[in-house]
């Protein structure tokens, strides 16, 4: 099994001339799991919210990683498909594969929150449609293949992105929040799967994976993808020296994180009912139990041992990559001495 460092978006209160302060914090830790041995970093894409302030352009922050690293993947998770021109998508991407030598992988998703579509409120209602059936064209488009779109006088054009990219095939996911269906729409394209344990269980995910791999498996093969599929999985990362240090420094920022990612899930005009009507004391509960389900199945949140036997479970169920999610608040001295820790967990497993 590979392990990844990923940026999901903390919480953050600091001022808007601050954010200098943490996209540095986000360069050192990328230099370190460069140093380390990680197999990719991924970034997310995020707009208009308190929940990932510094992330709403994952190219432009890719290009810094790519030539602020020298090996570790530049992964994109993810990019909001239905937000962009697939001719814009392929070229600034082509651009941060040149810049990292041939290190670029995406995982594309349909985007979910309401108010992320004031960039391009047409494509919200279909936009789980537009972004499958945007796959085989972004494949197309990286391979240099020409497509035709309206130009400014409304006529068809013949158009071929720029610049050529490194990487002839684009590795591709797809990201999912447990939706069976997106998890079978992958298998189908053989694009690989972002996913999460949030809101999964273990059964739920086995469950899963296996309709992932059946899908895959019985897909004709797609520009160079395989019919095993790459299924990668998202968790939560903190190794302590032991399992009190974790609950010590985790639990703060990771409720707090959490109670804030559901205020902007309560914020979205689709909510159900019942999560719009979230009030602060039912979301202080909820983000009290996610964080007590968290430490007992789902992260990497405990000592060197905990964490080797929940990456064991995760290989058994069939997880190829597990995205360590480590900027929902801890301080960059405790990420670093916790990558370190993972790093020389990684060696043991190996």
């Amino acid at each position: 099994m590979e392990l990844s460092v990923m940026f999901f978006g903390a919480d953050s209160t600091a001022a808007q001339t601050r954010h200098a302060r943490t996209y540095e914090d986000i360069l050192t830790v990328a230099r370190a799991a460069d140093r380390l041995g990680f197999h990719a970093v991924w970034t997310p894409e995020r707009h208009f919210q308190q929940v990932g302030q510094v992330f709403p352009s994952p190219p432009v922050l890719s290009a810094a990683l790519a030539v602020a690293t020298e090996r570790i993947g530049i992964r994109a998770g993810s990019v909001v498909l239905p937000l962009h021109h697939p001719l814009k998508v392929a070229e600034d991407w082509a651009v941060v594969d040149n810049l990292s030598h041939g290190r670029v992988g995406l995982s594309v998703a349909t985007g979910w929150h309401s108010a992320d579509f004031a960039l391009s409120p047409g494509t919200y209602a279909g936009r789980r449609a537009h972004t499958l059936d945007t796959v085989p064209l972004l494949r197309s488009l990286w391979a240099g293949e020409s497509a035709e779109f309206p130009d400014g006088t409304g006529k068809p054009v013949s158009v071929v992105p720029q610049p050529r990219p490194v990487q002839d095939t684009l590795p591709l996911w797809i990201t999912t929040s447990g939706n069976p269906e997106t998890w079978e729409a992958a298998g189908r394209l053989r694009c690989g799967v972002l996913g999460a344990t949030v809101g999964q269980n273990r059964d739920d995910l086995a469950d899963r994976i296996a309709r992932y791999r059946t899908a895959c498996a019985a897909a004709p093969d797609q520009r160079g993808t395989d019919a095993h599929g790459r299924v990668t999985l998202m968790a939560h990362t903190y190794v302590g020296a032991d399992d009190a240090e974790v609950r010590r420094l985790a639990a703060t920022p990771l409720k707090t994180y959490l109670a804030s990612y559901l205020r902007q899930t309560a914020a979205n005009r689709t909510a159900d009912a019942g999560t719009a009507a979230l009030t602060e004391e039912k979301t202080a509960l909820l983000a009290e139990f996610a964080f007590e389900r968290y430490l007992s199945w789902g992260s990497l949140l405990g000592s060197p041992g905990h964490c080797a036997k929940m990456l064991a479970d995760l290989a058994e169920l069939g997880v190829d990559e597990v995205a360590c999610f480590v900027d929902f608040g801890l301080g960059t001295d405790d990420v670093l001495t916790s990558l370190h820790r993972l790093a020389e967990l990684k060696e043991t497993l190996s």
